[in-house]
């Protein structure tokens, strides 16, 4: 009988490292910018950071003079260290995710109404690439976005929407639920701004009646959960995942 165990079965899951050419090597690539001339003693400075964070073994394989006296790396070591894989807990949203035309059934079968969602990227964040995948028509990568579902009314606003014109228009067209994108977030500027919103809704009596989301490349459901938001969508999310979890929540919440 052919032996079809694989690595992975053997594989210790209260003690796993980064895989490289062979199962736990502990070889790690990272990328870097240092504030120094391209050289031998730029190199040598990132070896040596790379030896400080612990990694053995490391080296740098390619560096590049990025000008004005900043060099970028790419470097290699190996890391001794393991994680746990099995006590890792995860806050993440919860929802059994429908497909698009699941979607609309669901809404003809439970809430029997259009239902309204407003989006933007608010404050400063003039990026509409995150509110667009999941609200333009086409969409992302074949997962079509909110404008193409049946019984959905999905009013993008774009970008640079102050929070209070977008809780405005919420108001005006009696909105089920607000999605806010955050893609610019250098120094956490997102958290402020995410903040706002969340003050803004309860001031103007709406918070208990609106399903709030907010999503972004540094979002994540806990952080979302945290600053007072119903749920938060981080990398690789697509329209389905948000309507799928705004739909139910209607229904959970009693807002047909």
């Amino acid at each position: 009988m052919t032996n079809t165990t694989t690595a992975a079965t053997k594989l210790d899951l209260t003690k796993i490292k980064p895989y490289g050419d062979t199962m736990n090597d502990g070889q790690v690539q990272m990328s870097f910018t240092l504030p120094v001339p391209a050289g031998e003693e730029a190199n040598e400075a990132a070896r040596l950071l790379m030896k400080q964070m612990g990694f053995s073994e490391p080296s740098v394989v390619y560096f590049k003079d990025l000008g004005i006296g900043y060099t970028y790396f790419v470097c290699y070591g190996k890391t001794t260290h393991t994680v746990d894989y099995t006590s890792i807990k995860v806050t993440k949203v919860e929802v059994d995710i429908m497909d698009r035309l699941e979607c609309e059934k669901y809404i003809e079968e439970n809430i029997k109404r259009t239902v309204t969602m407003v989006g933007a990227s608010t404050g400063t964040d003039a990026h509409t690439v995150g509110i667009d995948a999941i609200m333009n028509m086409k969409g992302f990568h074949g997962h079509f976005g909110l404008e193409r579902y049946h019984g959905v009314n999905a009013i993008n606003m774009g970008s640079q929407v102050p929070n209070e014109e977008l809780i405005a228009k919420a108001i005006e067209t009696k909105a089920d639920a607000i999605l806010v994108s955050q893609t610019v977030t250098q120094k956490d500027v997102h958290i402020p701004n995410l903040t706002q919103m969340v003050e803004l809704c309860e001031a103007e009596g709406i918070r208990d009646k609106i399903v709030l989301v907010c999503g972004g490349p540094r979002i994540s459901h806990e952080l979302a959960q945290e600053l007072g938001y119903d749920a938060g969508f981080g990398p690789n999310t697509h329209a389905e995942d948000v309507a799928s979890f705004i739909l139910t929540e209607v229904v959970r919440r009693g807002l047909v």
